[in-house]
This record gives C-alpha cells, sequence and structure tokens, in this order.
C-alpha cells in the first residue's frame, strides 16, 4: 500500500539534501527498473501499475493505480514501474587506462545522463565529475541514463587533484583548438569536457596539454550542446581506433 508518508518520502528524494538523508534514491519506467535490477545497486521496493512484470523478481512489490503512480513520479508520462533504491556508496577509485571522461561543472541533468548514456554505448567504464556536476542520482540523470549509470562508473572529486598524478595526455574542448580531424588520438588519454556556459574552469585549463576542438562546417551557431560535442568527439576518438 502507499501511504502518504511514502509518498512524502518518494517524493523528496527529488532533492539531493533528501537523497543523503535518506539513503535513497529513485529509478522509473519500466526499462530502467529492470536494467537496475541486473547490477549490484540493492533495489528496497517496486511500485508498479502491472505486477505480473515482476512476479519474477526477489523484490517487494507494490502494486499501485496509474493515479498513484502519478503522485509519486518525477515524469509527466509515468511509465509503469518505479524502483526506490539504495545510494551506492563511493568507494576508492583509481584512475584507468584507455579513454577517460572528465566533466567539469556539468549543470544540465539530461546532458550527464545522456553523456554516461554515451560512455555506456562506446565502452568506456569511468566517468570523472567534479563536486559541482549535477548529481548522479538526479531522478532525470537517472531516466536519461536509460539505465547506463549502473554500468558506468561515475566518480566525484576534486579534478585538479587528478589531473596532478595523471600522466597520460589531458585533452580539453575549446573553441579554438586543433580540429579533432586532424588531431591524431593517443589510445591511452583524458578528455575534459566543461560546463555549458562557462566552460573549463581556468584551474582544469591549466593542466590541460593539448586543446581540441570541433571544427564548424556551417556558420548558423555559436555552439554546440556538451552532450552533443562529447558524442562527436567520442565518435572521432573510436573511428581513429577502427581504422
Amino acid at each position: 500500500m502507499l501511504t502518504k508518508n511514502g509518498i512524502k518520502i518518494i517524493t523528496s528524494l527529488g532533492s539531493k539534501k533528501y537523497r543523503q538523508k535518506y539513503n535513497l534514491f529513485v529509478v522509473e519506467g519500466v526499462k530502467n527498473v529492470k536494467e537496475v535490477l541486473k547490477s549490484s545497486i540493492k533495489v528496497k521496493e517496486i511500485y508498479c501499475t502491472n505486477e505480473n512484470l515482476w512476479k519474477n523478481e526477489r523484490v517487494k512489490t507494490i502494486s499501485i493505480s496509474d493515479q498513484d503512480l502519478k503522485k509519486i513520479s518525477f515524469l509527466a508520462n509515468p511509465n509503469e514501474a518505479l524502483a526506490v533504491c539504495e545510494l551506492p556508496e563511493q568507494s576508492n577509485f583509481a584512475v584507468e587506462n584507455g579513454l577517460i571522461l572528465m566533466l567539469d561543472s556539468i549543470n544540465d541533468p539530461g546532458n550527464l545522463g545522456t553523456i554516461i548514456r554515451l560512455a555506456d554505448w562506446f565502452g568506456i567504464k569511468q566517468i570523472i565529475c567534479s563536486k559541482e556536476t549535477v548529481d548522479l542520482y538526479n531522478p532525470k540523470v537517472v531516466m536519461s541514463t536509460m539505465g547506463s549509470f549502473s554500468r558506468v562508473e561515475v566518480v566525484y572529486t576534486d579534478l585538479v587533484k587528478v589531473l596532478e598524478n595523471y600522466t597520460n595526455p589531458i585533452l580539453g574542448t575549446f573553441m579554438d583548438g586543433e580540429s579533432i580531424y586532424n588531431y591524431q588520438f593517443p589510445a591511452d588519454c583524458l578528455i575534459v569536457m566543461g560546463n555549458e556556459a562557462n566552460g573549463i574552469s581556468p584551474e582544469v585549463q591549466a593542466k590541460i596539454t593539448s586543446k581540441i576542438s570541433i571544427p564548424a562546417i556551417g556558420n548558423q551557431t555559436e555552439s554546440l550542446n556538451v552532450a552533443m560535442a562529447t558524442s562527436i568527439t567520442l565518435g572521432e576518438f573510436f573511428s581513429q581506433r577502427l581504422r
């Protein structure tokens, strides 16, 4: 049964403050819930309008009406299921070889979610975020990853400290860098994507060893969305690996 207190707690999880208070976050949609059930993340309970979809899962399942689902959903059009999950602990991490993505103060949940999904698509296992980057467990971030958040390691830390100890090339995306179509990407490198409005912060810029850029073929727009820019950059990186 969905109680008033339960509604209050679940809807409060839209705020990072309350996610940390209750040590919980929300996963919405049938696909996303099924993906998180495959992961090591602990699912506390599933609220659903079609109980038959979850009868083989060893998780507490609560059947509710479409109207009740709308009360706890963060979506305009809820999709049959909402899972309440426990926040995983961020363990100590080691910077891996290969391509690493670093995000400097990405603010938009949709951008972060899309970038995580891109990383999953290209087989990138690690994303390093500044502490100012939007929270991974924001409902909009989780939803836009389409389950990829459960397969990509996303860590929040001091970027400058990481870069001070990183020995491979550090690439930063700028409007005036070398064209990604001329630049020869090293197999082991770190690519920094900057804030939507302000780009890469001066402290991080100071650690960058090569500036790269996506050349504009047309002249009708001033810049690219950071998720779009990440997609194009990753596409060229892996294109070079396959040539």
